[in-house]
């Protein structure tokens, strides 16, 4: 699996601010002394707590009591230093301008990031460590699971790295709300930090939503994005569902993550048993599913290392206190191979920050945003002002009426296997009328999406099959579901369905049976008397032709459609109605 670069602050610094510092101007060499200063006060102090921190923290708490150390020694020595008299933004060109409006913080609209700012100058590891809040849970399975990570360095090592990526935005919307700082570990939990985790039970993203959660805190899921991944609008989500669950359960949030894994409902069940027995309600006295039982310990288990790596012989990758990427408006639809172009990142790096992306194209009227690393999003802002030509090739087109697949490929001008591989559409199907499809912009079709096509956009099919037409046969005596769904080649299930009946059920002699056949399509013959076996052993059958007659009744037309006898000896009629597909 790839593993990204740590971010770190020179990775981060905007190339900007490098051109700026070649510049040989007064204004520019002095606008660098607060930060050298900056760090010449904060180097002893930073020393003197690493230096009173203990080699292997005996637990928890004191890890925790040395991270919130190092927090207010590094802030207060920071914000002891002067700020600049003169920001750097006031004497930008125009274009630098219109970067700086740009560069903000997404999690705090408004504020521009200033890597100098004394937040940015803790790791966010102790930051994490400074803010856990939750009841510490020791049992066996805590260690099953500490175990289980730490004979697995390499994972554990792939999982913080994507992480990292992410982490400060987690982290910055946890504290915002007041939330024990645990929560910001539980993606390592449920997808390892993996935007495109896909579950068994069609739970999707790092928070791993179903969709119709999902749906409850408007996560936009349709064929051209599914919010489920998006690292913004997923984390507020999740955040907002755990608040509510806390609520639920009086502020227990052991209780809260456990609804989140098994569903509300069923944690309230469990309560409402033990309150009923007299006995605890608290999460370890619960009876629960094996996965929700060691859902906690999990969440423990990451706890731990993040507090203390080295006791579990593992290491964390730095984490810079300020966002890896920033939020970068568009205002035109965008290819995604267009996009990464022009912020100069390979694609499989684009869509790691933008993976709620279904289609191979962004339409500025459902997201209105891409979310790029910190570099890469001047570069882009840049790249984008200076390019000429379309941004993108694709737009949506609303199906008139159900067709085949063959025919709307004739229509926008493609080939059928391409519009069935962009638009996913399945073998012996149709396109039902008003599905929305993803085809080539041209002369004729080339504005954008609208915004109420793109956040209502469906698509629907239907099976490619020959009409079915309804059949009227008499019983024999004696006939049953079962032999004449035998006699007639049909499922039983499905006969018993036409007649509303038991599988099991019997007709009476002379009782009409309702079949559903294609044009052309053979069954036995029935004869107005006799018994059933007789029938069946005569080996005649009868063939539904596709001659029409008749007045419409019942919403259906009615036929009569000639039955042909097997044995050459002429052919009566059946009355029979064509039936809705």
């Amino acid at each position: 699996m790839h593993r990204h670069p740590t971010p770190s602050f020179p990775l981060l610094r905007s190339s900007r601010s490098a051109d700026r510092a070649d510049a040989a101007s007064p204004s520019s060499t002095t606008s660098t002394r607060p930060a050298l200063t900056l760090l010449a006060a904060l180097l002893p102090l930073v020393l003197a707590a690493c230096a009173n921190r203990p080699v292997a923290p005996a637990d928890n708490q004191d890890a925790q009591a040395v991270a919130q150390q190092t927090v207010q020694a590094v802030e207060a020595a920071a914000s002891a230093v002067p700020s600049p008299a003169t920001p750097v933004a006031s004497v930008a060109t125009a274009p630098e301008e219109k970067l700086d409006v740009l560069l903000e913080d997404t999690m705090n609209p408004g504020q521009k990031v200033d890597l100098d700012a004394p937040k940015t100058h803790v790791d966010l590891w102790a930051r994490m460590r400074a803010g856990m809040a939750m009841p510490e849970l020791d049992n066996d399975l805590v260690r099953k699971a500490e175990d289980w990570y730490s004979s697995r360095p390499d994972y554990v090592a792939r999982m913080t790295g994507r992480g990292s990526l992410y982490l400060y935005h987690v982290v910055e919307e946890v504290e915002k709300r007041g939330m024990p700082m645990e929560l910001a570990l539980l993606p390592f939990v449920e997808s390892a930090f993996r935007n495109d985790a896909q579950s068994s039970a069609k739970a999707v993203g790092m928070w791993q939503f179903m969709p119709a959660t999902g749906r409850d805190f408007d996560l936009k899921q349709n064929i051209f994005r599914d919010d489920r991944r998006d690292v913004l609008a997923s984390t507020k989500a999740a955040l907002d569902y755990l608040q509510r669950l806390n609520k639920l359960f009086d502020g227990d949030w052991q209780l809260a993550l456990a609804a989140y894994n098994w569903g509300q409902g069923n944690v309230s069940k469990a309560v409402a048993r033990n309150q009923k027995a007299g006995l605890p309600i608290d999460y370890e006295s619960l009876r629960m599913p094996d996965e929700t039982r060691y859902y906690l310990p999990k969440l423990q288990a990451v706890k731990n290392i993040v507090m203390r790596p080295s006791a579990y012989g593992l290491e964390l990758p730095a984490v810079a206190n300020h966002p890896y990427f920033l939020s970068v408006n568009i205002d035109r639809d965008i290819d995604v191979t267009r996009a990464a172009q022009l912020a100069e990142l390979d694609e499989e790096t684009f869509r790691q920050f933008n993976p709620s992306m279904n289609k191979p194209v962004i339409l500025a009227a459902s997201s209105g945003q891409l979310l790029l690393p910190y570099d890469n999003a001047s570069t882009f802002v840049t790249n984008l002002e200076k390019h000429r030509g379309p941004l993108a090739s694709w737009t949506a087109w609303v199906v008139p009426r159900t067709m085949k697949p063959a025919e709307a490929a004739k229509q926008v001008g493609m080939s059928e296997t391409g519009l069935r591989e962009i638009n996913r559409i399945p073998a012996r199907m149709l396109v039902t009328k008003g599905s929305t499809l993803l085809v080539p912009r041209t002369a004729s079709r080339d504005q954008d999406v609208s915004e109420h096509l793109a956040d209502n956009a469906r698509i629907g099919f239907a099976p490619d099959v020959p009409p079915m037409r309804r059949v009227t046969l008499k019983a024999n005596k004696g006939d049953t579901v079962a032999s004449v769904a035998r006699r007639h080649r049909l499922g039983t299930t499905q006969l018993a369905q036409w007649n509303r009946v038991s599988t099991k059920a019997t007709f009476k002699p002379g009782q009409q049976i309702v079949v559903y056949v294609r044009e052309g399509q053979t069954l036995a013959s029935v004869e107005p008397s006799g018994n059933s076996k007789a029938s069946a052993k005569s080996g005649k059958v009868t063939k539904v032709a596709s001659t029409a007659s008749g007045k419409a009744k019942a919403g259906a037309k009615t036929r009569s459609a000639k039955v042909a006898s097997g044995d050459g000896k002429g052919a009566r009629t059946v009355s029979t109605k064509t039936a809705l597909r």
